[in-house]
């Protein structure tokens, strides 16, 4: 599958599943996709993604690429008006996933070492195999944090596994 079909396939599934296109356009990402919802586990949820087309990546771009992604998703969640309520403010989590033909095992390595954690945010980086067809995504810790890694994984699966 090339990048291409990849994209638009991930564009079906986030129409799909809630996923609205942000009409703000970035230097970093072509296309964001927003959610806002609620999660049993995590509670309110303000869910970024974005695809980006990684051939010839190595990790030191992963990680300033998934950093950069980071301060958008921030600065989407800051921009947002408080709660008028006095409830918790959503949780920020952002997915940005890198979509090669066979991905080196450093990006790989790169995105499994990537804080997920950082400034009240939640961004995993995710890495799609186009020539083998499959998704890397973190995995699910078994203690601290299950919430947020068990929404990725739902997500993942959701919005960029085809």
């Amino acid at each position: 599958m090339d990048i291409s079909q990849y994209r638009e396939a991930v564009a079906a599934n986030r129409r799909a599943h809630g996923f609205e296109a942000v009409d703000e356009r970035t230097d970093e990402f072509e296309d964001l996709w927003m959610a806002r919802q609620t999660d049993e586990s995590v509670g309110a949820v303000v869910a970024l993604a974005t695809l980006v087309d990684a051939e010839g990546y190595d990790a030191a771009a992963l990680r300033d690429t998934a950093a950069a992604f980071r301060d958008v998703l921030a600065g989407s969640v800051d921009a947002e008006p408080g709660r008028a309520d006095g409830g918790a403010s959503p949780t920020p989590i952002g997915y940005v996933t890198f979509a090669a033909p066979d991905p080196d095992a450093s990006l790989l390595e790169a995105m499994a070492g990537f804080t997920v954690a950082k400034r009240r945010t939640n961004v995993f980086p995710l890495v799609y195999d186009t020539a083998a067809e499959r998704l890397h995504r973190h995995e699910v810790p078994r203690l601290k944090g299950r919430g947020i890694y068990r929404r990725q994984a739902e997500d993942a699966e959701r919005l960029f596994d085809v």
